[in-house]
């Protein structure tokens, strides 16, 4: 078939830039317009996602995913093409200014095709299935995702990014569109023969095989993985890009914490501080960045993502509770004031990102000259920040897909920063205060720059994790005012994105809340509850969090073999109905949903939590076994499933302060096996419903008494946390399963 060789297409990128975008009208014109959105728009200005409403303007002829456009197609004989991204996708940016944005282009999709938009963010089910057919067809994945299909939403033909025109060995809208077209109506047959061959082979792949319990062995396995591709000198997997997957590092720790592994916990640690250091770092406004492209964490895609902040402080706190590195304590609190700051909704919900785009180049609004330097600063502070931080006079940040000097720095600190200073004749006393004063400045006037895009979507997923990150930053630092902003996060999923029915919904805009909830929103929710009841012995988080786990066994769980479907029994019915366990820039939801039932299960006496468990282990078994490294996340729930568990129950007594520190004690250091519950006098009745073992539970005296139970055994009472603490950390005999 002709198709096939357009697909195997090198990686040459251009080096391009998109124009500003226009707003978009308010809501009251909107509703005025036709509904094809008139000459000005397409149909896309009526949706909710600001992905979709970025493609507004274009002159394709786009449709959100619905019933409308495969009707369309199958009235009219026309093939689908469906183009999948996200906001702050730099390449999707790049793609909709080369071609949606082209009247050329444009006008030939518009007349071989029936064009869809599919915001992956929203729907990652449609999103898994057709990017588990382009890493089928080509061999690797990205957005922007394109996959043309069949009426009856059959794929026959996927890549990712296409320019306007062919170039190097890359094929271009201009010729692929009239190539798809031609083999559309003369190669029907082919087509739809390769379609079914494509969906078989997805199906296939997708079969669960219920196995053998697996044992605590692979994270030796793991371990042993990412040691092979662990870059000593500056820390991260691989060589270029690299990405964060801080559920890798927290694997490790946990391996470090089982075996006592040193390289484990060097390789998670050297990780987090390089890129704390680097680039991916926003050195002036705080905050991660999306990925490093390059091998020494200097150069960025520029978007910053909620999830990332969430999972990289989540890490770092892990990784300080373990050494006491009070630059990683450092790193998690600077993520969480980025974040409190930035993308905090005036709701108390968390907002999705910020792009990496700004007046049309990415990187602009995060990158500076000398000359800019020395314009804030003066020339004597300015030399002394291009010392600390890397700057150069013919920059350092060099175009991604040309290799050409912008003449732009990126602020790092990367390398032998005291070596730098010494042969610059420098000193370092009083130096911290000096140099956080420079960026103070450089942060007053970078606020003045045109910002980039924020996408500001509410994600139940994301705000889950995040809840999570804050309520542990909350336990580890004793800090009130993370749980708090947890709280409030919390408060607005439960009261805005949960329907009379129990059920959640994915995303919240402008006041509307809408779209079913996928796996991934109720584990990382569960997760996030989990968390937040630990910080605050709050019963009604921990309430939540056991009805929103009802609800995914009721409708995600695969009776046959075992663990949870991506989506819904009762949602869009697409040619796979997918169960994901592979950790991507966030953990599988099967494996979130793993680990909360057994935290769950230790917490309520619910023992078939456990069981089903140990049931989504034993039906991903031979995933884990294939590649335990592509599934840390899998192997941080079997860790705490297999012990040795500990759980403790603090009944408070009259002093608050007493009950703080004791609290305090046992949430400092690093126990990942550990679940912990609070029983205060007003929380005492609902805490015995939901758990009713604590029910003869007392305070001794009227003092805060801790209750240890280790590896199914339980200890007597004590009112010295330090006795407590020695309970905790007593060598235990580990047996293998």
């Amino acid at each position: 078939m002709i198709l096939l060789p357009l697909l195997l297409l090198s990686m040459s990128l251009p080096q391009e830039v998109h124009s500003e975008r226009q707003a978009l009208p308010g809501p009251e014109e909107i509703a005025k317009l036709p509904k094809d959105g008139g000459q000005e728009f397409n149909r896309l200005v009526f949706e909710q996602s600001p992905y979709l409403r970025q493609h507004a303007r274009n002159d394709v002829d786009w449709y959100a995913w619905g019933p409308a456009a495969f009707e369309r197609a199958k009235k009219e004989n026309k093939p689908v093409f469906l183009s999948i991204g996200y906001s702050t996708c730099h390449w999707c940016h790049v793609m909709e200014h080369e071609s949606f944005e082209d009247a050329e282009v444009a006008a030939l999709m518009n007349m071989h095709f029936v064009c869809v938009k599919v915001d992956r963010e929203e729907r990652p089910d449609i999103d898994q299935a057709y990017m588990a057919v382009t890493q089928a067809m080509t061999g690797r994945g990205g957005w922007p995702m394109t996959v043309v299909m069949t009426p009856e939403k059959k794929p026959f033909f996927a890549g990712t990014y296409f320019p306007k025109d062919s170039r190097g060995g890359r094929a271009g809208m201009m010729q692929l569109v009239p190539q798809l077209s031609q083999a559309w109506k003369t190669q029907g047959d082919k087509i739809e023969d390769t379609a079914n061959r494509i969906i078989e082979h997805i199906k296939s792949q997708n079969t669960g095989v219920r196995g053998e319990a697996p044992d605590v062995v692979l994270l030796d396995k793991a371990a042993e993985e990412l040691s092979g591709r662990y870059d000593p000198e500056f820390g991260g997997f691989g060589v270029q890009p690299k990405f964060p997957t801080p559920h890798n590092l927290r694997m490790l720790l946990r391996h470090h914490d089982r075996t006592g592994n040193a390289d484990s916990l060097n390789m998670a640690v050297t990780t987090l501080r390089s890129m704390h250091e680097g680039g991916i770092w926003d050195h002036v406004g705080l905050g991660l960045h999306r990925y490093s492209t390059d091998q020494e964490w200097l150069v960025p895609h520029f978007e910053k993502m909620l999830y990332d902040q969430a999972l990289y402080s989540m890490a770092c706190i892990e990784a300080w509770q373990v050494t006491g590195d009070v630059d990683l304590r450092a790193a998690a609190e600077e993520t969480f004031e980025y974040v409190l700051r930035d993308l905090r909704d005036p709701s108390g919900a968390f907002r999705s990102a910020e792009d990496a785009d700004s007046e049309g180049e990415e990187g602009l609004f995060y990158v500076w000259t000398m000359d800019e330097l020395r314009e804030v600063l003066g020339d004597q502070d300015a030399f002394l920040m291009a010392t600390v931080y890397g700057a150069e006079e013919d920059g350092n940040f060099k175009d991604e897909a040309t290799g050409a000097d912008t003449g732009r720095n990126i602020l790092n600190l990367s390398g032998k920063v005291d070596e730098r200073l010494a042969a610059a004749g420098l000193k370092g006393e009083g130096l911290d205060e000096r140099l956080a004063k420079m960026r103070r400045k450089l942060f007053d006037v970078r606020e003045g720059r045109i910002r980039p895009f924020l996408d500001d979507k509410v994600l139940t997923d994301w705000n889950g994790l995040m809840i999570a990150a804050l309520a542990n930053g909350a336990k580890a630092f004793d800090d009130p005012r993370y749980a708090q902003a947890a709280s409030e996060a919390a408060t607005y999923v439960l009261e805005h994105l949960l329907t009379k029915e129990g059920r959640l919904l994915k995303r919240s805009r402008g006041g509307e809340a809408g779209l079913d909830a996928m796996l991934e929103d109720y584990a990382f929710m569960i997760w996030g509850l989990v968390e937040l009841y630990e910080a605050t012995g709050e019963t009604r988080w921990l309430q939540a969090a056991l009805g929103l786990t009802d609800q995914s066994l009721a409708h995600f769980w695969d009776d046959e073999v075992g663990g949870f479907f991506l989506s819904p029994d009762d949602g869009e019915a697409l040619f796979v109905r997918a169960k994901e366990i592979y950790d991507g820039a966030i953990p599988s939801g099967n494996a979130v949903m793993a680990l909360v039932m057994g935290r769950l299960a230790r917490m309520t006496g619910k023992v078939e939590l456990e069981t089903r468990a140990w049931d989504v282990l034993q039906g991903f078994s031979r995933q884990l076994h294939s590649m335990a490294s592509a599934h840390s996340q899998m192997l941080m729930a079997l860790d705490f499933l297999a012990g040795p568990s500990a759980e403790v129950v603090l009944v408070e007594g009259s002093d608050e302060e007493a009950n703080r520190k004791a609290l305090a004690a046992l949430h400092h250091s690093f126990r990942p096996r550990m679940v912990l519950l609070r029983k205060s006098p007003n929380q005492a009745e609902a805490l015995g419903k939901l758990a009713p073992f604590t029910e003869s539970q007392t305070a001794m005296g009227d003092k805060a008494t801790v209750y240890v139970c280790r590896d199914f055994t339980c200890a007597a009472p004590t009112t010295d946390v330090d006795v407590a603490l020695e309970l905790l950390d007593a060598p235990i005999k580990v047996e293998k399963n």
